[in-house]
């Protein structure tokens, strides 16, 4: 883990257990008879891989063609405190996920917003992650409270929008000589999660 972000190693479990699926519940037998003439019994299934119980979304938003510069409105950015100027970049830590960073000046703290489109929010509860994920809703959205462990200048908020997509909201302390506590981070980073995601649902 990296600054807010799952290692690479999380993405190669995912698809590890995604090949699991796929083959899980099929029944491989090779020719029906052994050399000696006696019959060969099948082999038996591949143990069925479990999924994480969540909540269903109220409804799908895709965000292939979302701007997270443009996810929160003017008015919206005000009423966060996320004064300075919305400044668009690639992360290349999350396969150069659009991400957006926001910088509360009056509190010295500092948001991203990324809209990730190459893997589920899945990604946060495998073991490589190495962060606690607390089950929440965001708007009535399946959302997950990220914290790493060691870490307490930021925090995570990772919302379910799509099938293999999800929001990332983070905020950070931006180098107060105090920092806040993370539960207040925690607080916040959900607080501008649930504008940003009353704001795609207005214009879907």
């Amino acid at each position: 883990m990296r600054n807010g972000w799952p290692t690479t190693g999380g993405a190669r479990a995912v698809l590890a257990v995604l090949l699991v699926a796929a083959t899980a519940g099929c029944t491989w037998a090779s020719s029906s008879a052994r050399s000696d003439g006696t019959p060969r019994v099948a082999d038996p299934p591949l143990p069925a891989t479990t999924t994480l119980p969540r909540s269903p979304r109220p409804t799908e938003i895709p965000l292939d063609t979302v701007d997270p510069c443009g996810v929160l409105t003017p008015d919206q950015r005000r009423q966060l405190s996320l004064d300075g100027t919305p400044t668009p970049y690639a992360d290349s830590r999350f396969a150069n996920a659009r991400a957006c960073s926001l910088r509360d000046g009056a509190h010295g703290l500092v948001a991203r917003l990324a809209v990730v489109t190459d893997q589920g929010i899945e990604v946060w509860h495998d073991d490589t992650a190495q962060v606690d994920a607390e089950g929440v809703q965001v708007n009535g959205f399946p959302a997950l409270v990220v914290r790493t462990p060691g870490q307490e200048t930021f925090c995570n908020v990772e919302v379910d929008m799509a099938d293999g997509q999800f929001l990332d909201v983070l905020l950070r302390d931006g180098g107060n000589q105090k920092p806040p506590p993370r539960d207040e981070l925690c607080r916040g980073a959900r607080r501008i999660a649930e504008a940003a995601v009353a704001s795609l649902r207005a214009t879907r």
